[in-house]
């Protein structure tokens, strides 16, 4: 997938990744960006189109589907995430919000559009996935789950669309400099890096981009004699 001449449609594009996407793709010569956000007013990039995307509510994916049906390349960046466990008070309900948008949003953006992917010669899909797509230390527990709902349906999509010959690229990352981990201290990879990881490894055709050094040793240590996923005790 070349990023030269693309249509491309980015979710959560007012800020954070999303917004290092907007700047690299239009740099790298797309031809048209889409920046969708729930408040279209809070995309400030010059050169992108605003949409407005709320990807939890099947109306607004309806409509930019048919205002954006001119998309070959589809990057799934929105979402959110809330700290806490599974056995706090309220995990319940911050794990259907979380769902809601990493997961179903994914789903509901990736059925609505994968028809149009395919009347352009099969573009490709992009998913922000996370290193929390193998590994759950509880921290953030409900957003490691959804995420690794998400990797599960990359993983899926990558089969379905193989006959519509799209791409379904997965990128995996541990902490980005953005709003969502800000008060976490921890050291972190700019937005930036990670776009342009991200975009180096869709125009070679990869099916997975590992953004950065604890993400690769995370995925290697999968294997390990104690997994990576466990309690790593002394």
């Amino acid at each position: 997938m070349k990023i030269d001449n693309a249509v491309v449609l980015v979710t959560g594009a007012n800020r954070g990744i999303g917004l290092a996407f907007t700047r690299e793709l239009l740099a790298r010569g797309a031809r048209k960006v889409y920046a969708g956000a729930r408040d279209p007013a809070s995309v400030t990039q010059p050169g992108v189109v605003p949409i407005r995307l709320d990807v939890t509510q099947p109306e607004d994916v309806a409509a930019a589907v048919a205002l954006a049906g001119d998309v070959t390349l589809v990057i799934n960046n929105a979402g959110i995430g809330t700290p806490g466990g599974f056995l706090a008070e309220d995990s319940e309900e911050l794990a259907r919000r979380q769902f809601e948008t990493n997961f179903y949003g994914v789903l509901r953006v990736s059925k609505a559009f994968a028809p149009v992917l395919a009347s352009h010669g099969g573009g490709a899909f992009l998913n922000v996935l996370s290193v929390a797509s193998w590994m759950n230390g509880g921290l953030l527990a409900s957003y490691a789950a959804s995420k690794s709902a998400a990797w599960s349906l990359t993983n899926a999509l990558r089969h379905e669309l193989l006959a519509q010959k799209t791409q379904v690229l997965a990128l995996h990352m541990a902490f980005v400099d953005t709003d969502l981990v800000r008060g976490i201290d921890a050291p972190k990879t700019s937005p930036e890096e990670i776009v342009k990881l991200a975009l180096d490894g869709l125009e070679a055709g990869l099916d997975e981009v590992l953004g950065d050094e604890r993400t690769r040793l995370a995925k290697q240590g999968l294997t390990a004699a104690t997994p990576a996923y466990l309690p790593q005790r002394g």
